[in-house]
């Protein structure tokens, strides 16, 4: 009858569950040689039945010595069979596998110890069984004894070794899914674990990792958060890897996956995780060129934020973000691709993100956003055409920004949306959008009193600049003589208009057209102008005096006996007299000189002067131009003047029903004062 532990002689056996280390230490060396006998004669059948008795009898026992016993006779058989231990791996490993989670210390110590022993002689046989290895690895390497960690490491780095050797064997895709299960570990050494054998893995020529990263990507950068700088360090390092292997073959990245996760990283509060994120997105804007165009509306909300930065710390992230905004905006304008970039791009989605990012905080984010909508405008006006009502509100609303650049580009995005609007071929003035645009203006500078105070000289000349100036005071003056109920408030955006006109470099092309009344054009703009100057006495004699109409300002100055004459408009003759002394008003003044006409414009204008003059206090204006008059020679005068011969005849413009209409708009003005008058004596209790 066989021994019950058969093909164990009964000494061997009770030695080998023995307390003794020493003792099934002899044990185990009486199985190697046993076992090393079996194989040699090829004697498969009690090799599996030892296996199958340390195995059941040992391994599971309830014993913990025996289950020591198993392991140290386990790991002699693996010795003792050799290199043709991989013939019975499966039997081998399976009852160590099951000791490494055992509540005993030492268990598991001997259980590391005893999968080493049989890993490294079974080498590339092993791999079949990696899965089960290195789910339970995690495991071993944070366990609390310290012993056993070490020789989990050990077991560990035999591993690796095997499949760098075998890689041709390695299921990698059998691999990921585990590698994806345990990338999230909070523990920072099964952390380390992990990052190892993807570094390791990722430098294997023969195996290629990138075909998987979009698996991985996102549990590498959220282990960049680990407190521990190591794990920082190689988790970093390993990413480098990555992005160095792509810069060298790109043709295995998935990179739609892969950039939606580098975009979701890029707005992550943890600067590191941003800069690598922003730095990976940098790289794939150059290397997949307008295949990332889809993704615009992503990569915006990443790196537009970062461009506010200005930290030493982050200078880096807005250096790299700015870095992507520019390659950005060159694959837009990419004109060779211009229809497929039409095709991949998703303007709703950008255009959502871009007016979110409108209103933010920074200057330099918010001339970022205006550079892309003006962009987008110039690059795509028909499709952009749906999204410029939705615009408009918020990009008035940016003319309130304490920045210049911000409201001058601004102005310039607010432009093109009215030039892409309208026909460039008309040659009539025919420009409704113009006027539904400063309409809009001329709202908003009428409910923020600081914006008119403040920008609105700066927004009215940027915007005669880059639109056209005429189409720009005419379609003013038509809003102003239609749409204005408020009398006093289109006084002062007269009182405006006048001094930009008169002042300003960029209207030197109006002032010279509107000197020239007798052409039919200038003419009938100055008649535009004129409507609704007439809210404001002083500006109206500064448009006449500009247009040469100075038989007009003659007549009109005798009016002011009818017109009140406040501290508001002393001050604005004064200012008058200053810009008659200016190098705009130099023709005028040469007109005083002038026998051009027969001298009826020098008559005129002396005459018209003087009233200006008798207007005045004896103030420091007063002198000034009283002094220029008296340079004025008198060798005319003495016959009479012929109107037919003054510019302002030629033109033929009905002055006289223009003079009714100053007269009937000072009136309403007068009236309104004296309402507004009435309504401030009375006290709140009497409402």
């Amino acid at each position: 009858m066989e021994p019950p532990y058969a093909p164990l002689s009964e000494s061997c056996a009770k030695a080998l569950g023995d307390k003794m280390y020493e003792k099934r230490k002899l044990a185990s060396q009486e199985i190697e040689k046993m076992v090393t006998e079996f194989n040699n004669k090829n004697n498969s059948a009690q090799i599996r039945k030892l296996i199958e008795v340390l195995a059941t009898d040992y391994a599971t026992s309830r014993d913990a010595n025996r289950r020591k016993g198993a392991l140290i006779g386990l790991a002699a058989m693996g010795i003792g069979l050799g290199k043709d231990s991989g013939k019975y791996v499966q039997g081998l490993v399976t009852p160590i596998m099951t000791c490494l989670s055992d509540p005993d210390v030492r268990v598991r110590y001997f259980a590391c110890e005893s999968l080493y022993n049989v890993v490294k002689v079974a080498r590339s046989a092993i791999i079949p069984f990696f899965p089960e290895l290195f789910a339970a690895l995690p495991r071993l390497v944070t366990d609390s004894d310290q012993m056993v960690k070490d020789g989990s490491e050990l077991l560990d780095r035999l591993l690796k070794d095997i499949v760098t050797e075998s890689p041709q064997t390695f299921n990698l895709q059998a691999f990921i899914p585990l590698l994806r299960e345990h990338i999230y570990v909070k523990d920072a050494f099964a952390r380390q674990y992990v990052i190892s054998w993807i570094s390791i893995l990722n430098a294997v020529p023969d195996i290629n990792m990138i075909n998987y990263l979009t698996e991985i990507l996102d549990g590498l950068f959220v282990m960049l958060e680990d407190n521990t700088l190591e794990i920082q360090r190689m988790c970093e390092t390993t990413i480098s890897q990555f992005l160095k292997s792509i810069r060298n073959d790109s043709s295995s990245v998935r990179m739609e996956d892969t950039i939606n996760t580098l975009i979701t990283h890029a707005q992550s509060p943890n600067e590191l995780i941003k800069s690598i994120a922003i730095t990976w997105i940098r790289e794939f804007v150059q290397i997949f060129g307008p295949n990332v165009l889809p993704y615009a509306s992503g990569i915006f909300t990443a790196i537009l934020p970062c461009l506010e930065y200005n930290v030493e710390s982050k200078r880096s992230i807005k250096e790299c973000a700015v870095s992507v905004n520019n390659s950005m905006m060159l694959l837009v304008s990419t004109k060779e691709l211009k229809t497929e970039t039409v095709a991949k791009i998703d303007l709703r989605s950008i255009m959502d993100v871009l007016s979110q990012y409108l209103t933010h905080n920074s200057m330099h984010t918010k001339i970022a956003v205006l550079k892309w909508i003006h962009h987008l405008f110039t690059n795509f006006p028909n499709e952009m055409s749906v999204h410029a009502s939705n615009l408009n509100t918020n990009l008035l609303s940016t003319l309130a920004d304490n920045s210049d650049e911000v409201v001058l580009q601004s102005l310039s995005v607010l432009a093109e949306i009215v030039n892409s609007q309208e026909s460039r071929e008309l040659n009539d003035f025919n420009k409704s959008h113009y006027r539904k645009f400063l309409l809009s203006l001329l709202n908003l500078f009428s409910e923020e009193k600081l914006i008119l105070e403040n920008r609105a000289s700066l927004i009215i000349r940027k915007l005669c600049v880059l639109l056209n100036a005429e189409y720009i005071y005419r379609t003013f003056a038509e809003i102003i003589a239609e749409e204005v109920p408020n009398l006093k408030f289109a006084s002062t955006v007269v009182r405006l208009l006048n001094m930009i006109l008169l002042t300003s470099t960029e209207l030197f092309e109006l002032r010279t057209s509107l000197r020239n009344i007798s052409n039919e054009k200038s003419a009938d703009l100055f008649q535009c102008l004129y409507k609704s100057w007439a809210h404001c006495p002083v500006s109206t004699l500064s448009l006449c005096l500009l247009t040469q109409s100075y038989q007009h300002v003659s007549r009109l100055v005798t009016l002011f006996a009818d017109v009140e004459i406040t501290l508001e408009l002393l001050t604005e003759l004064d200012k008058l007299v200053q810009l008659i002394e200016s190098p705009i008003f130099a023709p005028l003044r040469l007109t005083l000189v002038s026998k051009a006409n027969k001298c009826a414009d020098a008559q005129y204008l002396a005459h018209a002067l003087f009233g200006i003059l008798m207007l005045l206090p004896q103030t420091e204006a007063f002198d000034t131009l009283r002094n220029r008059l008296q340079c004025v020679p008198n060798y005319w005068g003495h016959d009479p003047v012929d109107e037919r011969n003054s510019l302002e005849y030629k033109s033929g413009i009905d002055f006289d029903a223009l003079e009714q209409h100053f007269i009937k708009l000072q009136k309403a003005h007068r009236e309104q004062r004296i309402v507004h008058r009435k309504r401030s004596v009375i006290t709140p209790e009497s409402n």
